[in-house]
């Protein structure tokens, strides 16, 4: 499932995946999400959290995670993925070729580094 996460810098969305993550999930909760941050801001600046307690993506989890990013190519300004997952940092650098915005893995004891991050503008400064 996600959820999402409270106290976030302003203008950041925060999800978090605990156990499995399942189509339903973006239907519900991240489609949703994000066309909100996209319609109040323009942009998406994301902090998503794989705690301890994720499990893995379902299939057809993994498909629409693909389809948001394809309908919203350039609306993805930052993303911090935050997890302790070895499999993370590595996906991510290739991920980052193939995306326009910035993204970043930090481990789960930098939580707030990496909100910190998200809120950011180029030169680490809080966005206006």
């Amino acid at each position: 499932m996600i959820r999402l996460l409270g106290d976030m810098p302003a203008g950041v969305l925060g999800l978090e995946a605990v156990d499995d993550v399942e189509k339903e999930d973006y239907e519900d909760v991240i489609v949703p999400a994000v066309n909100e941050a996209i319609a109040r801001h323009g942009k998406v600046r994301l902090v998503y959290v794989l705690g301890h307690d994720f499990d893995e993506y379902e299939g057809e989890a993994v498909w629409e995670d693909l389809k948001l990013g394809a309908r919203n190519p350039t609306a993805f300004e930052r993303i911090a993925v935050v997890t302790d997952a070895r499999w993370v940092g590595p996906a991510i650098k290739v991920f980052s070729v193939l995306w326009p915005g910035q993204a970043r893995a930090f481990p789960l004891d930098d939580l707030e580094s990496a909100k910190a991050w998200a809120a950011s503008d180029q030169a680490g400064q809080p966005a206006g």
